[in-house]
Order: structure tokens, then C-alpha cells, then sequence
């Protein structure tokens, strides 16, 4: 059981509100007195794992387990899944759209990101399904 627990619900195809759980934990771990570069590492990661849920996914939900030597997310979507999560980790591999790439998203940075940032990753999905995605960053 963690110490704290946060929950957002994300939409998906909303471009515009993109950001904003991500927005939100920052403000949180900010008042909670972590040091900058932990909170830039989870900040990264849950944006980029915000932004595949919205672009790709019908939406979903974001936990953050905070406790007293790490961070877990928790991002769970409904969405098509990932057929090839080995191609999906390679940096520039992209599935969005045209509208997402027309508003500068979609680079096929997002798991490569995460996998850089976090301390741990897992992957679980399932086609026509969705894909729950788990990292944890330590606490300084």
C-alpha cells in the first residue's frame, strides 16, 4: 500500500487537455519537497504515457503511487493495444495520425522516453483491449 495515491482520468483525442494529470503530479511532488531532477524524470514519464492515451487509446486512467523510496504510475488505457511492443520502443516509430502530428505529437519518443527516465518499466497489453503501462522512479 502506498503512503499517498493520486488518480486521473484521461481522455482520449483530447489534444488540448493533454498535459494536465502530468501538470498536476508535478504541482503535488513539487509540494511534497522531492528533489527537482526526480520530479523532472516522473514528470517525463507520465506526459509521454498521458499523450499515448490520448493519441492512440479511447482514454483511461492514471494512477501515482507515492511512497517513501519511489514513485509508481500506473497507466491503464482502452484502447487497440500494441501489436509489436519491440517495434514500439524504437525511437521514431509512430503510429499517430495526422491530426496529432499536425499539432507537433507523435514523434515515437513515448515509450522510448519512459524507458529512459524510469528506473523500471513494464508493459502489458492486449489487442482490441488495451495496455496498462507501470514504471517506477526512485526517490533521491
Amino acid at each position: 500500500m502506498s503512503a499517498m495515491r493520486l488518480n486521473y482520468p484521461v481522455r482520449g483525442g483530447d489534444l488540448l487537455g493533454a498535459g494536465e494529470a502530468s501538470a498536476a503530479t508535478k504541482v503535488a511532488l513539487r509540494k511534497l519537497g522531492l528533489d527537482a531532477e526526480t520530479i523532472r524524470r516522473i514528470s517525463i514519464c507520465m506526459y509521454e504515457g498521458e499523450i499515448n492515451m490520448v493519441i492512440h487509446a479511447e482514454g483511461g486512467e492514471i494512477d501515482v503511487d507515492i511512497d517513501l523510496d519511489k514513485v509508481t504510475l500506473t497507466l491503464r488505457d482502452r484502447g487497440p493495444g500494441i501489436p509489436d511492443i519491440e517495434k514500439a520502443m524504437q525511437e521514431g516509430y509512430s503510429t499517430a495520425g495526422t491530426e496529432a502530428r499536425d499539432l507537433g505529437f507523435g514523434a515515437g519518443m513515448g515509450l522510448p522516453n519512459m524507458k529512459r527516465y524510469a528506473d523500471g518499466i513494464q508493459v502489458e497489453t492486449k489487442l482490441g483491449v488495451g495496455t496498462t503501462v507501470t514504471m517506477h522512479v526512485n526517490i533521491k
